[in-house]
């Protein structure tokens, strides 16, 4: 008994002490937390204080009484959207259109960093870094835009060459064969060079050491690139994979609902665009809230899964 008492004794001693440290790094650099504020606020007010809002997707939400008026109705929405007709379309759509553009627009940025990492030429690499890095600064607005002037069917740059071979013209803008390749590789052309900076950055922390001591073993340059830069930007790869798997389900809503219309509907219909119909349009908020709430409930599942996973696999994680 008298050792157990010791024991919590020396514990709660400690706990002071810790505490004690604590409140003086707190003192010492109080101008440093004082900058926190401003983003403590930013989170508080449009990220958790919107949350107040959720509630609406259990209840069947009136203006004129308020989200406390409204009267409770627990699943009943979720369940409409569960056996709707539309469940499925979106789900694949939607999937279709994450994975399709995570397996594509994930490694190109990669690999396009390691071979910058490579260009000894100064010059020539700062011009291919501004060359890739421009197409990020375009507005979604105007790059749908450019993309459905050059492959428009009557005055396309793309057809115009397609009937100068022979071939005949494709309105690929509404073909929905098409419609998922215009998405991906249009978002790759966009974002690849500015994605990239994030793994340069990384490539630049690698120790230079590490690869003269590597030449000096005589590792032929494939060697270093497998057994030393790759390693190196490992961790920042794993961690923005996670991120990327956490949003799966959010596929952009700008960009698809610019490029959609009636031809396309079938392959470019996803939960975001459904929303804006469904909430926006036609005014049904506390479905819209519902389905929204089901996207965001599944991110977070596959964000907490992945995040687990490569904590086990390779000991990276966001926590």
């Amino acid at each position: 008994m008298e050792n157990y008492i010791k024991t919590e004794k020396i514990t709660a001693s400690r706990r002071g002490k810790l505490k004690t440290k604590r409140l003086a790094g707190i003192r010492k650099n109080w101008d440093l937390y004082l900058l926190l504020i401003p983003v403590i606020l930013y989170f508080l007010i449009f990220h958790y204080w919107p949350m107040y809002g959720v509630q609406i997707a259990f209840k069947d939400y009136i203006g004129t009484k308020g989200i406390w008026g409204s009267p409770w109705v627990g699943f009943r929405h979720f369940q409409r959207f569960f056996r709707s007709y539309h469940f499925w379309p979106l789900i694949r759509n939607t999937l279709t259109l994450s994975l399709y553009y995570l397996a594509i627009g994930f490694p190109i940025p990669i690999l396009l960093a390691l071979m910058m990492n490579e260009v000894k030429n100064k010059t020539f690499k700062k011009t291919i870094q501004t060359i890739t890095y421009a197409p990020h600064f375009l507005s979604t607005v105007v790059l749908v835009g450019m993309f459905t002037v050059m492959l428009s069917p009557k005055y396309g740059l793309i057809n115009q060459m397609r009937e100068v071979f022979g071939y005949e013209k494709i309105y690929f803008m509404g073909d929905t064969k098409w419609f998922k390749w215009i998405y991906v590789w249009s978002g790759v052309w966009q974002h690849a060079g500015w994605n990239s900076i994030i793994y340069m950055a990384a490539l630049a922390g690698i120790d230079v050491q590490l690869y003269e001591a590597a030449i000096v073993d005589g590792a032929s340059k494939w060697q270093r690139i497998w057994n030393v830069t790759v390693p190196g930007i490992l961790p920042t790869a794993i961690v923005l994979l996670i991120l990327n798997v956490g949003q799966i389900m959010s596929v952009g809503f700008e960009k698809v609902f610019l490029m959609q219309n009636d031809l396309n509907l079938p392959a470019s219909d996803i939960i975001s665009t459904y929303v804006y119909r469904t909430g926006l349009l036609g005014a049904q908020y506390s479905f819209s809230a519902a389905i929204g709430l089901f996207n965001s409930i599944i991110n977070f599942i596959l964000i907490i899964t992945i995040n687990q996973i490569s904590k086990k696999i390779s000991e990276t994680s966001l926590w």
